[in-house]
């Protein structure tokens, strides 16, 4: 994780320089924000990655007698048969076609997005006995 903080501590750089310049010399609020913005985005994922490089050491990846195995071991859990990715992709769909459409139809998208997210946070959830 060394690495990629160093990466994009070098981007959050460019656009700062970059920010700093075209602030001067446009005087251009718009895109001044747009590239403050973009400065504090990268400079918000290198102090995620250094966070993690300090927390954690360095990866079987980074290491140069790094094996595969050592990052072996399950992935993750994927459900078998789910309903709620089918009915959150149409709450996502209905919401769209509604920001073109109107707000009664963005409205009407929001009950299954609404409904399948839930599904999704609590599909594997039980009741505390």
């Amino acid at each position: 994780m060394k690495t990629e903080a160093i990466v994009f501590a070098g981007v959050a750089a460019f656009f700062l320089v970059t920010d700093v310049l075209y602030a001067v010399w446009s005087r251009d609020p718009a895109g001044t924000a747009a590239l403050t913005v973009a400065f504090l985005m990268a400079l918000l994922v290198s102090f995620f990655f250094a966070m993690n490089y300090r927390r954690k050491g360095l990866r079987p990846e980074d290491r140069r007698e790094g094996v595969v195995r050592e990052r072996a071991g399950p992935v993750a859990f994927f459900p078998p048969q789910s309903v709620w990715p089918v009915l959150t992709a149409a709450g996502v769909a209905v919401l769209a076609l509604g920001v073109v459409y109107g707000l009664w139809l963005f409205l009407l998208g929001m009950g299954p997005l609404v409904a399948g997210v839930f599904g999704f946070v609590f599909q594997y959830a039980e009741p505390e006995r």
